[in-house]
């Protein structure tokens, strides 16, 4: 009797851990392309945006570190040229280094025997001009943190609406009637925080980049400034 029980129960033991591992394989999966799906046609426009932030983000980052030379060394450089008088020399080296600091100090070489105050005012329009070209794209990025939420919002009314159409056409107000509109209005409303939060941190991150090397541009050219009056 003993041993027909535990037969018994370790058949109804064996065929709950069956059941239950058929409800686990038979349970359904939500993978990262049906989720997009479920967003509908607003996840263009997101998924656009999400790629021209990350463009603008590796480009710009990409160039301001090139035009990151070291200023020091570059600056010692000339003002050793140019004491000796090699302006030849300083023009060669300003050359040799394509960088904003370097064309910005090659056209205050150019103007050596004009007035002080015209080589500094052409300087000055050099480093104006560069700074733009650093600028580049990076407005595009704030203009993009405002919009992708927004985009995301008007998601998160389709999906509303949706709710509504289908409990409007059943006359039940249950899982089945919600789950699309659900699925339209989280998605999108999710996809458009992202993408706004990676715009607004490359935005500021890269405007930090800026500010830093235009902060060394100036002091550079205050040095070469200097250097003209010392000599």
């Amino acid at each position: 009797m003993t041993s027909f029980l535990l037969q018994a129960t370790t058949a109804v033991a064996d065929s709950a851990a069956t059941a239950a591992n058929a409800a686990a394989e038979a349970a359904p999966t939500l993978s990262l392309i049906d989720l997009i799906v479920k967003g509908g046609w607003v996840m263009i426009p997101i998924f656009i945006l999400s790629f021209i932030s990350i463009y603008i983000i590796i480009e710009r980052y990409i160039t301001i570190r090139r035009a990151t030379a070291n200023p020091d060394s570059f600056m010692s450089g000339i003002r050793g040229l140019m004491v000796k008088g090699d302006l030849q020399g300083a023009k060669m080296l300003c050359a040799q280094n394509p960088s904003p600091l370097a064309r910005m100090i090659e056209k205050g070489i150019r103007r050596i025997g004009l007035p002080l105050k015209e080589i500094e005012t052409s300087v000055e329009n050099v480093g104006k001009i560069e700074v733009a070209r650093l600028e580049k794209n990076i407005s595009i990025l704030g203009i993009i943190a405002g919009i992708a939420p927004m985009i995301g919002f008007v998601g998160t009314i389709i999906g509303v609406i949706k709710i509504f159409f289908a409990i409007s056409t059943t006359g039940d107000f249950g899982i089945a009637q919600i789950s699309g509109g659900l699925y339209t209005k989280m998605v999108t409303s999710a996809a458009g925080l992202i993408v706004g939060i990676i715009a607004h941190v490359g935005y500021h991150w890269l405007s930090i980049l800026v500010e830093r090397l235009v902060f060394n541009m100036e002091n550079s050219a205050l040095e070469f400034m200097d250097i003209l009056q010392d000599n």
